[in-house]
């Protein structure tokens, strides 16, 4: 699979703040886990609205589709465990293509 870049790569000013970003993603992964494990769709729901909004100011759009997927899964309390997995897994994968640095030309 292809790395996802952030369309701010180019933009020397945000190329650290970028690159502390992706650095913490596994951090927020192991919190969605943990959440997902101890059946919390609060702290699931919280954790996804969190990284939609983080994505996109650090210019990973394409990323705000699957958190806001997961962060309304998590809310509806009729909504399958089955389908809040569905929707973490597809955000763990997505989310382990991020890169800090810029596509190579």
């Amino acid at each position: 699979m292809s790395p996802i870049y952030s369309t701010y790569a180019d933009d020397e000013m945000m190329c650290e703040l970028i690159e502390m970003f992706v650095d913490e993603i596994p951090d927020r992964i192991d919190t969605l886990r943990s959440a997902y494990e101890a059946n919390d769709r609060e702290s699931l729901k919280r954790t996804a609205h969190q990284l939609k909004g983080a994505f996109g100011s650090y210019g990973f759009g394409c990323m705000t589709e699957p958190a806001r997927d997961l962060e309304q899964s998590a809310g509806d309390e009729s909504c399958p465990l089955e389908r809040i997995e569905a929707c973490l897994n597809i955000l763990i994968s997505e989310s382990e293509r991020l890169s800090a640095g810029q596509p190579q030309q």
